[in-house]
């Protein structure tokens, strides 16, 4: 009867889930949260419906060891070296300063050292599964803001494996700190090992799976390398959560990887709803109430202190204000990964109660709080870009230490914000005409490589009038907007058209419904990318009927 007494949780969960999740998202509140929530109201605390928590707590642990897994197989080599800067600068900064400040303030309260390190990083996590979701559903992945953040992401995505490894060894039993050394040292040859061996044996062992052209045996084998290897690094006292992350890491670089991910993708996201319904389970409502002031006081603690930190962060890396408030709302909540290190926590004596039920309460509001965050950044970027006193303190005005070398002063040229692909094209054609034109943009890695080639490239953030005007656009001829950011355009367009009220204005888009916004914000013209390829894959299809057209032969709208 105890395989159906398990069934039946199971059941239960699955049930709770689906209801509970469904309904939030009717609300626009995150998944994760409906996971958490579902798990109060079944848990021992609530309705008391869930039975058996030992198995519960099993299954929970495999959805983090896949979880880490899936964190190694999306981190290809590439992904990272494209975001070397936001990566080490940003995620470095905000890591090592959350760490250094809450392990400051732990200890003016009178907590140790070891309890101050864990608070630390269990508030240096971000929650990466909330904020990219967020950040896509709005358009913004690839904005400054958008790619700053998933550096910041990536980078404490990182962080997590070594943490996860160091928390048990910060409790009451694990000894000095020669002990452990001992243990990261050890940890460091067994991941070296796992590395080398895996780089010569995993790509061989997939071939010949692949070879045999059964999905249900590939699926197999990816779970074989991924649970394999967890237990092996387990035997030598490495972590689960470690060894996980390093079969995804092998996995990542081998031809494999997409397929791996589409096959774990289903069973993690069950397994993973199982842990966060397992988080909830530890939810006392009755608890909550009595310590609300406490659990308010740390959610403030968590929102206030990581967004100032963020915004430093990014202020050190000579990024806007604009950026630096977008990213640190998007990022001011701790993330589900918290969670796995309060577990890994678990026993060491480095949190008591009720700072740690208080605590849980705390993330989770956070949590809940993120899609409001990413919704007001903007009109907080909006409010604080007036302050010209906080703007000139902080921001970096590169438009505005523009040096006057030229012959004759800026008169009826192309102002071209944002130095992408579209950007570049157009420079090529300005050239060819003899056009004037002056290159503005929010990627330093853009400008420096425009300003290497000797383009007129400089930085700076084109929603600020103070730039516009530094630009001379009451004397520009034209306005090219051609960046990532929907908002940011829009607001350009509307402080240009203030400036400027003949210019004409050419805007990109992505997506053809942001066309009707974008000319109500005074846009001559808008491109929107969507309306584009539809139309150039119609004309494609519809030249294959005409018999004088050569179907092999490309032409320039497809190069």
């Amino acid at each position: 009867m105890t395989e159906l007494v398990f069934l039946q949780d199971m059941v239960i969960i699955l049930a709770a889930a689906v209801a509970v999740v469904a309904f939030l998202r009717a609300l626009q509140v995150p998944s994760i949260a409906g996971f958490i929530v579902a798990g109060t109201v079944v848990g021992p605390n609530a309705l008391g419906l869930v039975k058996d928590l030992h198995q519960v707590e099993v299954l929970a642990e495999i959805g983090v060891v896949l979880l880490l897994f899936g964190i190694g197989l999306e981190l290809s080599l590439s992904r990272v070296r494209r975001l070397w800067r936001p990566i080490v600068l940003g995620g470095a900064t905000q890591v090592g300063v959350t760490i250094l400040v809450v392990v400051g303030i732990s200890m003016a309260c009178g907590r140790g050292l070891p309890s101050g390190l864990l608070l630390g990083f269990i508030f240096a996590v971000s929650s990466t599964a909330i904020v990219l979701g967020g950040l896509s559903s709005r358009g913004e992945l690839e904005t400054p803001h958008g790619r700053l953040a998933l550096g910041i992401l990536i980078f404490q995505d990182l962080c997590v494996v070594p943490m996860v490894l160091v928390v048990p060894a910060l409790g009451n039993n694990a000894g000095s700190g020669k002990s452990v050394l001992v243990q990261l040292l050890t940890a460091a040859a067994v991941i070296t090992g796992v590395l080398v061996a895996a780089r010569l044996v995993v790509p061989r062992f997939l071939e010949a799976i692949a070879r045999t052209r059964k999905r249900d045996l590939f699926i197999l084998a990816v779970f074989l390398i991924c649970l394999g290897t967890a237990w092996a690094v387990s035997k030598v006292g490495v972590s689960l959560a470690l060894g996980a992350f390093l079969a995804g890491l092998v996995v990542s670089g081998s031809r494999y990887r997409e397929q791996a991910i589409s096959d774990l993708v289903p069973l993690r996201d069950i397994l993973a709803s199982v842990f966060f319904v397992s988080i909830g389970m530890l939810l006392d409502l009755r608890s909550v109430l009595d310590h609300l002031l406490p659990i308010l006081g740390l959610f403030a603690a968590i929102i206030l202190g990581k967004f100032i930190i963020i915004f430093v962060a990014s202020t050190i890396m000579r990024l806007p204000v604009r950026v630096g408030i977008l990213t640190a709302a998007s990022l001011s909540q701790v993330g589900e990964f918290s969670f796995v290190l309060l577990i890994a926590a678990t026993g060491t004596g480095l949190l008591e109660e009720p700072l740690r039920s208080n605590l849980t309460v705390a993330i989770i509001l956070s949590m809940l709080a993120t899609p409001f965050g990413l919704a007001l950044g903007p009109q907080l970027a909006a409010g604080l870009s007036k302050l010209n006193p906080l703007i000139r303190l902080l921001q970096v005005k590169t438009t505005a230490e523009r040096p006057d070398t030229d012959t004759e002063p800026l008169k009826n040229h192309v102002i071209i914000a944002g130095y992408g692909l579209t950007g570049r094209n157009l420079v090529r054609s300005l050239k060819q005409i003899g056009a004037r034109y002056i290159i503005v943009d929010l990627n330093t890695e853009n400008v420096r490589e425009a300003a290497g080639q000797g383009e007129p490239a400089f930085f700076g953030d084109v929603t600020s009038a103070e730039v516009l005007e530094h630009l001379e656009i009451a004397e520009a001829k034209h306005l090219v907007i051609a960046i990532n950011d929907p908002d940011a355009t829009a607001r350009t367009t509307r402080a240009a058209r203030l400036v400027a009220p003949d210019l004409r204005i050419t805007v990109r888009t992505a997506f053809y419904t942001d066309m009707n916004r974008l000319v109500d914000a005074g846009a001559t013209y808008v491109v929107a990318a969507e309306a584009a390829a539809a139309d150039a894959m119609v004309d494609r299809v519809l030249k294959c009927f005409d018999d004088n057209v050569d179907d092999n032969v490309d032409d320039d709208s497809e190069k």
